[in-house]
């Protein structure tokens, strides 16, 4: 009897230790909140200084390159008193910490699967509120990306289990390559060194087009050379319902930044396309990149119609997949990596 209660004592320790010590384990609970939700842990005097108000702006903008305005994430708050074991299950949670005895600079410090799977938990630190708000300011895009990605690489490790095993095929057979679409997009069409793979439902359009072009000079990844690229390769592969129709893309709605992807050059692309003498359109987004084996340059994108919906979710679910996207000799990507640094 007492072996028995000492080897229960000790299998009860070890559960407790690989399901509490912040990785997954046995006990480990599912995360709550849904995608792209959003629960500060802060002082409600706090919350409503001009301190709490710059991290509440910070989150409240507007997803760029989207037809109407979206926010970027659904905001929750609650106190520390009432930062309880439910509140500790919820996915994405910042919390703000301010002690002027601890810190003598503000700085992010971020933990992943504390309390629940799949969880990230960004801490701001900073030793007094002024500090606070400039750095929150200072790093509006950090914060918002971070947890973007987070979000992006939940469906990341989603599509590594599940993917379309057609369109990952065609685009070996097509372009040397390898990337994972979700499996709904069903249809497809082929073009020279162009192909398309989209759905087509009662709800929305989901579009996945991927394409090639020979690399010349830097000049390629100009905003200008992207556009003009675009809109004459869309004109030849994606015609409209009648003579004289054809996607392009809404010059005047393109925004561009440089990003990392297995630590080169991309170039990021965001922005309207519209569908020439029709009403028809809706956000894209493409990553450029350059193949150094082939010296050409690969264009994935996502685009969506989806008329009278909302896109945000639509559009950030379709992103992810342009991570995946592996070029000749690279090797797979992973997560993509969440930087919290200082830009």
């Amino acid at each position: 009897m007492g072996k028995s209660l000492l080897y229960l004592g000790v299998l009860l320790a070890a559960l407790c230790f690989f399901s509490c010590g912040g990785k997954k384990g046995v006990f480990t609970p599912t995360s709550s909140g849904r995608p792209y939700e959003l629960l500060v842990v802060v002082d409600h005097n706090l919350w409503e200084r001009p301190a709490g108000r710059s991290l509440y702006h910070v989150l409240d903008t507007d997803v760029p390159g989207l037809p109407q305005s979206e926010r970027s994430f659904k905001i929750m708050y609650t106190s520390p008193d009432n930062y309880d074991t439910t509140l500790k299950l919820i996915r994405n949670i910042i919390i703000v910490d301010i002690q002027k005895d601890v810190y003598t600079q503000a700085k992010f410090k971020y933990s992943k699967d504390v309390y629940a799977s799949p969880q990230i938990i960004l801490t701001i630190q900073a030793p007094n509120e002024e500090a606070f708000e400039k750095f929150v300011n200072d790093n509006k895009e950090v914060i918002v990306d971070f947890f973007t990605r987070a979000e992006m690489n939940r469906q990341i490790a989603a599509l590594e289990k599940k993917h379309n095993d057609y369109i990952a095929t065609k685009v070996a057979s097509l372009f040397d390559c390898s990337i994972w679409l979700p499996a709904e997009l069903a249809g497809s069409k082929e073009g020279k060194n162009f192909f398309w793979a989209s759905t087509n439902t009662a709800t929305a359009d989901q579009n996945f087009v991927i394409y090639s072009y020979p690399y010349t000079d830097k000049t390629t990844f100009t905003k200008e050379y992207f556009i003009h690229k675009r809109d004459s390769v869309m004109k030849v592969n994606i015609p409209g319902s009648k003579e004289g129709m054809y996607m392009m893309t809404d010059s005047s709605m393109v925004s561009v930044r440089a990003i990392g992807i297995h630590g080169d050059y991309t170039q990021e692309v965001r922005g309207l396309w519209r569908v020439k003498n029709d009403f028809m359109g809706g956000p894209f987004v493409s990553h450029v990149r350059l193949d150094k084996a082939n010296q050409r340059i690969i264009v994935a994108e996502i685009f969506i119609y989806s008329p009278d919906k909302l896109k945000r979710n639509l559009v950030r679910l379709l992103e992810a997949s342009l991570y995946t996207l592996k070029l000749p000799d690279e090797k797979k990507q992973g997560e993509i990596p969440l930087d919290v640094s200082k830009k």
